[in-house]
């Protein structure tokens, strides 16, 4: 315990960024890896008698991250909204992305290695997207007018399930009219054709993840408020958690309207 030390902070950033686990064996083999690291540095200099190890020496003892943090948009981004995925390692942000073309003929691509569930939602998403179109002052016949592309990053790890709903819908209604959505907010859900929002699971999860990147603003489906109550009460003291029971509720908070004439 004399020889070798790691502070909080540093033990939280080799977490970070050197293990994706549900449990700690990777984390045990980790520090054991500093650990016989440590043991070689001190024998072959007897000079050295204790290591305090800080986040940046992290790099020397493991080698380069294998995990790095993403950057959250500070800013609003047509067609880009964080939604919140569950995996087996725990909750995620995930980045949603839309696109469209114009001059096409209602195509829609759809990439990033979605399941068939996931890719049932994207094409709900598109249908909530259609019937609204007259709302937020868009042609009826903007599909038949334009290609729609839909895509969710890193493409190597397989996604589904039907909790993206929310945001495939956010996501498309973004590109679709050209407002920006706040990328200050990460959300989950799915829907229904008619736009309802549907419970899902992995709440716990899910939001731990976004107050790690620094998300504080979550549209969270009506039906699981109940499971906030498997939070730490600090970590729900500093997030802003808005119900939803209809996707049109998360258009108006995601669409920045008043960003379009900037």
């Amino acid at each position: 315990k004399t020889q070798l030390k790691m502070s909080d902070k540093t033990l939280t950033a080799l977490i970070d960024s050197y293990t994706r686990e549900s449990g700690v064996r990777t984390l045990e083999r980790t520090i054991g890896q500093v650990c016989r690291k440590a043991v070689v540095r001190m024998s072959e200099d007897a000079t050295i008698e204790t290591i305090t190890l800080k986040p940046a020496d992290l790099k020397e003892y493991l080698g380069a991250p294998k995990f790095l943090r993403q950057e959250v948009e500070k800013k609003g981004v047509v067609g880009v909204v964080n939604g919140l995925a569950w995996t087996s390692v725990g909750g995620e942000v995930m980045p949603v992305e839309a696109v469209t073309f114009d001059g096409g003929h209602d195509k829609v691509e759809i990439t990033g290695n979605l399941g068939n569930v996931m890719k049932e939602s994207a094409s709900l998403a598109k249908s909530a997207a259609r019937a609204r179109l007259s709302a937020y002052g868009v042609d009826a016949d903007f599909f038949e007018k334009h290609d729609l592309h839909i895509h969710v990053p890193e493409g190597a790890t397989p996604k589904d399930g039907p909790s993206a709903g929310v945001a495939l819908t956010c996501a498309v209604m973004s590109a679709v009219t050209g407002i920006p959505a706040d990328n200050t907010i990460a959300m989950t859900g799915e829907i229904t054709l008619h736009g309802k929002v549907l419970p899902i699971g992995g709440v716990k999860e899910k939001l731990l993840a976004a107050y790690r990147l620094g998300i504080r603003k979550i549209l969270l489906p009506k039906e699981n408020v109940a499971d906030l109550e498997k939070i730490d009460a600090a970590i729900l003291e500093k997030m802003e958690i808005t119900p939803i029971g209809d996707v049109n509720e998360a258009l108006k908070i995601v669409l920045l309207r008043d960003e379009v004439s900037k």
